[in-house]
């Protein structure tokens, strides 16, 4: 694996949702292919939200409309009765759990929301397990948004083999 690749695998690399919902699974669960070269295991969203289904101390189900897709979005809020959190110290279980019910309370339908991720899959469909929610307020977010996933697309993403991310395009990864 390159060094790209792993770099990129533990980033939420900012993507458009058609190009989030055309990833590729591969033979490791945790880890979907962009154009058959790059690795991806998480990935950042913001669109209007336009579905919601709430499922009390079990998930809630959400959709994000970027205008290119319809992104499904899944936030646990089982964290209190699932047993793959049972090993952990119920402290910290209570901490994420509080979290996940705040990120729960703020996703209401036509909110402007940037959700980032695992990219997982559920019966066939890309769809993202969310880590965290932010609600945007300001009205220009979408677009600059837009312009950031193409110009990530183009100069870092498309460009794999040539390793011709700049340090700009790496730091624009991280911005929030």
């Amino acid at each position: 694996m390159s060094s790209m690749n792993q770099s990129l695998q533990t980033t939420h690399v900012k993507l458009l949702g058609f190009d989030l919902l055309s990833l590729n699974p591969t033979s490791d669960p945790t880890t979907f292919s962009r154009s058959g070269t790059l690795l991806l295991s998480r990935a950042e969203i913001l669109g209007a939200i336009t579905s919601r289904d709430f499922k009390p101390n079990k998930f809630l189900k959400f959709t994000i409309d970027d205008g290119t897709a319809c992104v499904p979005c899944l936030l646990w809020l089982n964290h209190l009765s699932s047993s793959y959190f049972s090993r952990r110290d119920p402290a910290s279980v209570r901490v994420i759990a509080d979290v996940a019910t705040d990120f729960a309370a703020q996703i209401k339908i036509g909110a402007v929301a940037r959700v980032r991720g695992r990219i997982a899959s559920y019966r066939g469909d890309v769809q993202i397990t969310v880590s965290d929610v932010v609600i945007e307020k300001d009205p220009n977010v979408e677009v600059l948004h837009w312009l950031d996933c193409l110009r990530l697309a183009r100069k870092c993403y498309d460009d794999v083999a040539a390793r011709n991310c700049n340090e700009i395009d790496r730091n624009a990864l991280s911005q929030q």
